[in-house]
């Protein structure tokens, strides 16, 4: 439920980087805000090459229980968006870190990076509430 190879964001969004000589992350968010949300009917995502600035708002989700924003944990480009879930929201709740992942970024500051949360952080403030 708190993959290891991820890091966290507080408002439960996670951001995968796989450390290649691209840079670019990809993000969704996690089990924990999917279940919470409830059936995801819909999903608005920011369009590809739109600048974002950590912590703005950048798509919103829509649930059978109500809407909740989608929040950039870094700044930067959007370089990939997941098309799949216009026609396919529902998969944000059956595979939140594999094909329910919402964009990619091209990190502007990669120091941002360091100040995510790690997988046992995460759980820590999960546990909490």
């Amino acid at each position: 439920m708190f993959p290891d190879d991820l890091t966290y964001t507080n408002e439960h969004e996670w951001v995968r980087d796989p450390g290649d000589a691209e840079g670019s992350v990809r993000i969704g968010i996690t089990h924990y805000a999917q279940d919470a949300l409830g059936d995801i009917v819909y999903v608005s995502l920011p369009p590809v090459g739109e600048q974002v600035r950590r912590g703005a708002v950048v798509g919103e989700l829509e649930s059978t229980k109500s809407v909740s924003e989608l929040y950039a944990p870094l700044s930067g480009t959007v370089v990939a968006r997941n098309d799949a879930l216009d026609e396919r929201p529902e998969l944000v709740n059956a595979e939140p870190y594999a094909a329910g992942w919402m964009i990619e970024l091209q990190p502007s500051d990669p120091d941002e990076l360091g100040s995510l949360l790690d997988a046992a952080a995460y759980k820590a403030q999960v546990e909490q509430t």
